[in-house]
């Protein structure tokens, strides 16, 4: 197995506005970070050119978690206009491996490894060991994945769950709801739960009260009038996404069994710090009906680490190498090995 003494190994978490690179030198030293704007390069592999340039290294193998779907080889972006062939990657890229892995499955795979620094509890609640977890996450788009526990091992689930359709639980959301079906076929949880979904729902308030949309306003700049407290529409729109969060991990806890806990990534909510805890959050999670004391028992925590997709990344792919040798460990596994494990053939068994 690649022991990193010939090169390190790259690790990239995309989104739909950064690319986040960095190289792992060992295991769980992780260095080199640098983050690109997506927008800033035309294609994937244009990104991560740039980034081996800037650190003038080369590597042998990469893992990829990517803010998309992964099914087979062609990758085309939701939330960006990247797309591209794996295979043709690895060639490019002059790589032996090449991963290419949903981002919330990578960072399903970190959560068992962040340390309690890594994390704030939001609420109560006792997480239940040896249970299923769960995992959402808002940033250009909503993330939903979680872990199960399967023979001894954490098994990722490979979900699109921010895609399910949208469901309102009070009167102002089916006015922010009715508003968007104007425009739109299909209203999903993304819609709103998402950083663009916060300027959005401002959007359909100000319609609902006959006020300015103020689309000049980007989601930043919402949240921060929302936080400083000089604009109440601002302040309504960061509450109702913070409710319309708590239903969607609600839906999430009760859908699992996730009594595990339920963790909160992507890049919104670590920037509305303090004010989440106070948000309607925690009280939308336990608002379950028949299910409110289920999930009042379910322990909630917002990701704090900077970049913890990257571990859950290293972990898939220092797994896949476990499993499949890359060719130069394979030949000197064959040098290795006596004559007579040739005659028998236990090197074919010890390749497969």
């Amino acid at each position: 197995m690649h022991n990193y003494s010939n090169s390190p190994r790259l690790l990239a978490d995309i989104g739909g506005t950064n690319a986040r690179f960095a190289l792992e030198t060992g295991k769980g030293a992780i260095t080199a970070m640098l983050t690109l704007p997506c927008a800033d390069y035309p294609r994937f592999e244009d990104a991560v050119h740039a980034y081996l340039a800037h650190f003038d290294t080369r590597v042998e193998h990469a893992v990829i978690a990517i803010a998309n779907p992964v099914d087979g080889d062609a990758i085309r972006m939701t939330n960006h206009d990247w797309a591209f062939s794996i295979a043709a990657a690895r060639a490019e890229l002059k790589l032996d491996t090449l991963l290419v892995v949903n981002d919330f499955t990578a960072l399903a795979m970190a959560l068992p490894v962040l340390a309690a620094v890594d994390v704030v509890q939001v609420g109560g609640g006792v997480a239940r060991a040896g249970s299923a977890i769960g995992l959402v996450g808002a940033g250009t788009g909503l993330g939903v994945s979680g872990l199960v526990p399967g023979n001894g091992r954490w098994v990722p689930l490979h979900s699109e769950g921010g895609h399910v359709a949208f469901s309102p639980l009070d009167e102002r959301e089916v006015d922010v709801l009715r508003y968007c079906w104007q425009r739109f076929d299909h209203v999903s949880a993304e819609r709103f739960v998402s950083g663009p979904g916060i300027a959005l729902i401002r959007e359909a308030l100000a319609a609902s009260r006959g006020a300015s949309p103020a689309p000049e306003l980007t989601p930043a700049d919402i949240v921060a009038r929302a936080l400083s407290g000089g604009d109440a529409l601002s302040r309504e729109a960061v509450d109702c996404f913070c409710g319309m969060l708590g239903t969607v991990a609600a839906n999430l806890a009760v859908t699992l069994g996730a009594q595990g806990g339920i963790y909160i990534g992507g890049g919104v909510v670590p920037k509305l710090g303090a004010y989440f805890a106070d948000s309607p959050f925690r009280a939308r999670f336990e608002k379950k009906g028949r299910f409110s004391a289920f999930t009042a028992r379910i322990p909630t925590w917002v990701i704090t680490a900077p970049y913890p997709a990257l571990s859950g990344a290293s972990a898939i792919l220092a797994d896949h190498l476990a499993q499949h040798p890359p060719l130069q460990a394979r030949r000197r596994l064959r040098s290795a090995l006596p004559a007579a494990a040739h005659q028998h053939g236990e090197l074919d068994h010890a390749q497969r």
